[in-house]
C-alpha cells in the first residue's frame, strides 16, 4: 500500500475514532468486555425509591413511561451522583454496538458517521463494504434513514445503530445522502453484510521505503494479531525504521494495548495500576516477537486512554520518540458490566500511572518533539518523523 493511499485510510480512521469516541466518552480502558452482573443477595436499600414509585402509581395524573425507561432513569441518576463522567449507563442496543465495535466484527452497511461543526452527518465507508460498493465516499452527507429525516437530537451512537442489523436475505436499510463533491441527492438501499473493521493499517512510505508506517485506530480484540501481520509484512519489505501512529485513537481494551506495547518492550513496567484494594506494576507480556527497530510514535489531543498508555510506556522506557501534540489525558480504568436485559454500565475501577509513576489523568502525554499541524495537506508530524530518521 502506497503513502498516497494512507491519507484515505487515515481519514477513515479519524472518522472511526471520532465516531467511537462519542460512544466511549473520549476512550476507555476495559479489563474485560462482558462481566457478570452481581445481583443476588443484595438487600433492598432503596426503599425510598419504592415508596416514591407507589405514590406515583397512586396519584400521578398522566400515563407513566415504561418500567424499563423508569429503571434506566433511576440507574442514570444513581451513577450520576458519583460525579465521574466515565461511570455511566448504556441501553441494550448501544451496549451491543459497543461490544461489536470492540470485537471488530458486526452486521451492517460498513460506514461510520460523525457530525461536523455545523451538525451535518458525514459518512466514512469501509473498503469493500456495501456502502463503498454502492458509491458512498468519505464526507458524503447522510440525510435520512428508512425515509425518516435525522433529527439533530438523535445521537451518533443511535444513528450508527440504525445502520447495523442482522445479516440475512433481504435485510438492509434505505438511506438518502448528498454527494459531497457534486451536491446530488441520492436514494438507495444498502444490504447488511458482515463488516470486519480493521483496527490496524500499514504501509511502506513513498517518501522513504526504509520507513514502515503503522496506524492503530482503536485497541480491539483483533489488534495484536493485526499488528503481527503488519510487522511481518513491513519487515519482509525491508523497512529499518517504524512510525506508530496513535493520533485520534480513543483507546479500547487494556490487555490488547499492553500486548501492543510488549512488541517493543521486554521485562519492563508498562503501567502502574492503582485500584481500591491494591497497587501493582503491570509488566510487558510474552508476544510472538520483539521489535528493536528505531521507533517514533505520533500523538495528538485525540490520543486517549489505552493509546496514551502505550505511548507513555514507550517514551519512559526510552524505546520511542514521541512527536505531535499533548494527548487527551485519561488515566482511569473502566470495567464493563453487562446487565440482565443486555444493557451495561461502565464503572471506573482503577487509575493508572506511567512507568515512572507520573499522573496522566488531566495531564496527558507530553511529546518529545512538539508539532502544530498547519492547515494544509502536509502531515507535519509524519514529515518530522521522516526527517528524524534521516538525520
Amino acid at each position: 500500500m502506497k503513502h498516497t493511499q494512507i491519507t484515505k485510510l487515515i481519514a477513515v480512521g479519524i472518522g472511526v475514532g471520532l465516531a467511537l469516541g462519542s460512544a466511549f466518552l473520549a476512550g476507555f480502558v476495559a479489563r474485560e468486555l462482558l462481566l457478570p452482573a452481581v445481583t443476588q443477595g443484595m438487600s433492598n436499600s432503596f426503599y425510598l425509591l419504592d415508596e416514591v414509585q407507589q405514590l406515583v402509581n397512586d396519584h400521578y395524573l398522566r400515563p407513566q413511561p415504561s418500567e424499563s425507561e423508569r429503571q434506566y432513569a433511576a440507574i442514570r441518576g444513581l451513577l450520576g451522583s458519583l460525579n465521574d463522567r466515565y461511570t455511566f449507563f448504556i441501553e441494550p442496543a448501544v451496549a451491543q454496538s459497543e461490544s461489536d465495535a470492540l470485537a471488530g466484527v458486526y452486521g451492517g452497511v460498513g460506514v461510520q458517521v460523525r457530525r461536523d461543526s455545523s451538525g451535518q452527518l458525514l459518512m466514512f465507508p469501509y473498503n469493500s463494504s456495501p456502502a463503498s460498493q454502492a458509491g458512498i465516499k468519505n464526507n458524503d452527507i447522510l440525510l435520512s434513514i428508512n425515509e425518516a429525516p435525522i433529527a439533530i437530537s438523535i445521537s451518533v451512537d443511535d444513528i450508527n445503530q440504525m445502520l447495523r442489523g442482522e445479516v440475512k436475505e433481504g435485510s438492509g436499510v434505505n438511506i438518502q445522502y448528498q454527494d459531497s463533491s457534486t451536491g446530488t441527492v441520492v436514494d438507495l438501499f444498502l444490504p447488511f453484510a458482515i463488516i470486519e473493521v480493521p483496527s490496524v493499517v500499514w504501509s511502506v512510505l513513498n517518501e522513504d521505503t526504509q520507513i514502515g508506517y503503522i496506524q492503530i485506530i482503536l485497541f480491539t480484540n483483533r489488534t495484536p494479531d493485526e499488528l503481527e501481520n503488519a510487522l511481518t509484512s513491513l519487515i519482509q519489505q525491508g523497512v529499518i525504521y517504524l512510525v506508530l501512529d496513535l493520533r485520534n485513537n480513543n483507546g479500547g481494551l487494556l490487555q490488547e494495548s499492553i500486548m501492543v506495547a510488549s512488541y517493543f518492550l521486554e521485562n519492563v513496567t508498562v503501567v502502574v495500576e492503582r485500584s481500591q484494594s491494591r497497587e501493582r506494576s503491570v509488566m510487558s507480556m510474552t508476544v510472538p516477537r520483539r521489535i528493536d527497530l528505531p521507533l517514533v510514535v505520533l500523538v495528538n489531543p485525540n490520543t486517549a486512554s489505552a493509546a496514551e498508555l502505550v505511548a507513555v510506556a514507550l517514551q519512559e522506557n526510552d524505546r520511542a520518540t514521541i512527536i505531535g501534540q499533548p494527548s487527551y489525558g485519561k488515566g482511569t480504568v473502566q470495567q464493563i458490566f453487562r446487565l440482565s436485559d443486555g444493557s451495561s454500565i461502565h464503572v471506573t475501577t482503577a487509575e493508572w500511572l506511567s512507568p515512572d509513576r507520573q499522573q496522566l489523568e488531566g495531564v496527558g502525554v507530553m511529546p518529545d518533539i512538539s508539532i502544530q499541524d498547519e492547515p494544509d495537506d502536509i502531515d507535519q508530524a509524519l514529515a518530522t518523523a521522516i526527517k528524524l530518521f534521516r538525520s
